[in-house]
């Protein structure tokens, strides 16, 4: 499924949408280029899970941010400078990745480990516009 979006309000708003149809245990895992708005995805989700979209930032130098939300904590999780199986290690992943939690992963093409059932989103991006490719299909 291709979902498009023309600024960063259209993009929170399909997170939103995405937030408040995932259930956990989820992993959502965005890849895409900087600049990409990935974490602007991040905050609709959490905003659509019940959680304080105004908490969320970028979890570049924390690598994992945690947000409380009536379906219980969302993990957020940046893997840009994360180069190697044993940095994921030290961040967690592993108990991140089993705990009953909606879990969002940021440059998820550098995640060495095998998720199950996750929901994968690929951003493209061209100028303002993004294009959001959802796997599997979900109906928005």
């Amino acid at each position: 499924m291709i979902a498009r979006s023309g600024d960063e309000q259209e993009t929170r708003r399909l997170g939103r949408r995405l937030g408040e149809l995932l259930e956990p245990p989820r992993v959502v895992l965005l890849e895409g280029p900087l600049g990409s708005d990935k974490t602007v995805l991040a905050r609709g989700i959490v905003e659509g899970a019940g959680g304080d979209p105004e908490q969320v930032s970028s979890p570049t130098f924390t690598l994992v941010n945690e947000y409380p939300s009536p379906a219980g904590i969302v993990y957020h999780l940046d893997l840009y400078r994360l180069d190697s199986l044993r940095d994921l290690y030290s961040i967690g992943i592993e108990d991140i990745l089993a705990s009953d939690s909606i879990v969002i992963v940021e440059w998820a093409e550098k995640l060495r480990l095998e998720v199950d059932h996750p929901l994968r989103i690929r951003i493209r991006a061209d100028g303002g516009t993004r294009e959001f490719e959802i796997d599997p299909p979900l109906s928005l």
